[in-house]
């Protein structure tokens, strides 16, 4: 998994519009956002196309992608999703006024005017709430940025949340840091913590064991990035999968150690750049066996981040984007 990528196409297919509409995937590169925020948004309020087609294709009218983009419009102003989906469903026009935003859900400035904080980011072409985290974290701003944290969780679910807010701010400010010194170092490692202090408020109880069902994740020896593994630990979580979570460099004998001792379906490995990622330790996990005579079993060894990039040992599985590792653990085990 590289959570500096999307989160892949849609499995509705690449080809042109059949007759009654478009795809999914063209209708999210026409909108500019991900297939996963279409879905998410048709999941969680009804805007889906009106008449679906055969089998799991859907299709997508004029009048749909109207209805989308009006939902695009609302949610620039910074409107919450749900309030902009009820606006969106109404064909209420983008002229009117929006409703009134309380401070529970919209932080206002500091006393003194409006802040400029944020202003010297390059976010680009991200979601609103992306603007709104970045103030919050280059004023270093606890209250406003746990809040603005765990309201884009809620409203999104976590891997919409990683995926369309919290990475990309994250890239801006890193990438702020590399230009300017050391200047931003405490911007980054204070929305980290917090980002860190969000998943664990919003992810689910641990979810209870299932024989053979537990996923163990742990970053490679000299790693020490574990924030992808943690919003991984959260999202498959709420999906009911058990995760063993051992976070930052754990030492080999360690790791063996813990796959012998739990028997998990997979174990995901993080490696942040080429220098960690260590072919013979996955393929030494990919080969370790227990059970009874006839009867033994391994785990599907998961190559994680962007230090598995052209290194990723034959016979391990490496998913591109948190959605797409998400949906691979589901499967592997039998959620």
């Amino acid at each position: 998994m590289d959570v500096t990528t999307g989160s892949g196409e849609d499995q509705e297919g690449e080809g042109g519009p059949e007759v009654g509409g478009l795809t999914t995937g063209e209708v999210a590169r026409r909108l500019g956002v991900a297939p996963t925020t279409i879905r998410t948004w048709d999941r969680r309020y009804g805007l889906g196309p009106e008449a679906h087609t055969g089998g799991r294709h859907r299709r997508w009218t004029v009048r749909d992608v109207a209805r989308l983009e009006r939902m695009c419009a609302w949610t620039a102003t910074g409107l919450p999703p749900a309030e902009a989906a009820h606006l969106a469903r109404t064909e209420q026009p983008l002229t009117a006024a929006p409703p009134r935003r309380t401070a529970a859900r919209a932080p206002q400035p500091p006393e003194g005017g409006r802040s400029r904080a944020g202003s010297g980011l390059r976010l680009g072409d991200v979601r609103q709430e992306c603007k709104g985290v970045a103030r919050a974290a280059l004023r270093l701003d606890a209250a406003a940025l746990d809040q603005l944290l765990l309201t884009a969780i809620t409203e999104h679910g976590l891997v919409a949340a990683w995926t369309e807010v919290i990475m990309p701010t994250l890239q801006a400010v890193g990438r702020k840091w590399e230009t300017s010194g050391e200047k931003y170092v405490e911007v980054e490692h204070f929305l980290s913590w917090h980002v860190s202090g969000a998943l664990r408020r919003a992810a689910p109880h641990t979810a209870p064991d299932r024989r053979g069902a537990t996923t163990v994740l742990a970053c490679v020896p000299g790693e020490m990035h574990t924030l992808p593994l943690e919003v991984l630990s959260a999202a498959l979580t709420e999906r009911g999968v058990p995760v063993r979570m051992f976070g930052g460099a754990l030492p080999v004998e360690s790791l063996v150690s813990a796959v012998r001792r739990t028997g998990p379906a997979a174990v995901g490995l993080w490696a942040q750049s080429r220098t960690t990622a260590s072919r013979p330790l996955a393929q030494h996990v990919a080969g370790m066996e227990w059970g009874v005579r006839g009867a033994r079993r391994r785990p599907v060894v998961l190559a994680l981040g962007p230090g598995w990039a052209g290194r990723a040992p034959a016979g391990t599985v490496r998913p591109v984007g948190l959605a797409e590792a998400v949906t691979a653990l589901e499967s592997l085990t039998g959620r």
